[in-house]
């Protein structure tokens, strides 16, 4: 399972044109030609260059980070990252786009660029947020997954990183980490998508997971994505809007 709008912050489509390998990752091109492509300030609407203002760096700083954020950076910036920066206790949005809370994200998608609908937004995240795992909590190097009220733990370990570069020249990085005791319930892999590329608290992240690590490289269509559990979905919806 697992990123983003149609317009988008989509991590491209399901289409692998070539894979080539770096020295410290897999650099893994995608085709986009369905018109995905990284601006940073829709997708879900939370720019991340905005969490690093009190840094002291200044506009400069802010944008070399809109930059990576909207995937244009350079090999050398990217640095390894522990589970750490995703700690925490995470909820699903999808029951929120279930419930309507989200409607009104759509409808200001719509209202901002006019190559869908509301509608057809909503039917295009619908695929994209879909997830039966309605929370995920990260302690140290645990991870557990909640389908209601039944848990999956296991402990996970760092698999390195992998760069996905795209058709419009941007990319994206997937920081893995894979199980490191067979563990019944949970995946072998997960992969966390956030739009950073080195340490930094997530404010929010997409998960893609499975038993294949290079199948989850491709897939591109469904990207569950996780808010921490304290905020409501009012609150989530407007984040996801505020930029």
């Amino acid at each position: 399972m697992a990123c983003q709008s149609k317009d988008v912050e989509q991590e491209g489509t399901n289409n692998l044109v070539t894979a080539q390998q770096s020295s410290d990752s897999h650099n893994h091109t995608h085709n986009e030609d369905d018109g995905h492509d990284h601006k940073h300030d829709e997708e879900d609407g939370h720019s991340h260059a905005h969490d690093h203002n009190d840094d002291g760096h200044g506009h400069a700083h802010d944008e070399e980070l809109d930059q990576i954020y909207a995937g244009y950076f350079e090999d050398s910036q990217i640095k390894d990252r522990e589970l750490s920066d995703w700690a925490g206790d995470w909820q699903s949005v999808y029951p929120y786009l279930l419930d309507g809370t989200l409607d009104e994200v759509f409808e200001h998608k719509a209202a901002h660029n006019d190559s869908m609908s509301a509608e057809e937004y909503k039917e295009y995240y619908d695929t994209g947020y879909k997830t039966t795992v309605d929370r995920i909590v990260i302690d140290g190097n645990l991870v557990t997954f909640y389908e209601g009220e039944q848990a999956s733990t296991g402990e996970y370990v760092s698999d390195g990183y992998e760069i996905l570069t795209y058709e419009k020249g941007n990319r994206g990085v997937r920081f893995i980490f894979k199980l490191a005791e067979p563990a019944e319930g949970v995946p072998t892999y997960i992969q966390f998508s956030d739009h950073s590329i080195y340490p930094t608290k997530a404010g929010h992240y997409h998960l893609y997971w499975g038993d294949d690590r290079a199948a989850l490289l491709e897939e591109l269509v469904n990207w569950p994505t996780y808010y921490p559990t304290v905020m409501d979905g009012h609150t989530i919806a407007h984040e996801m809007m505020a930029h």
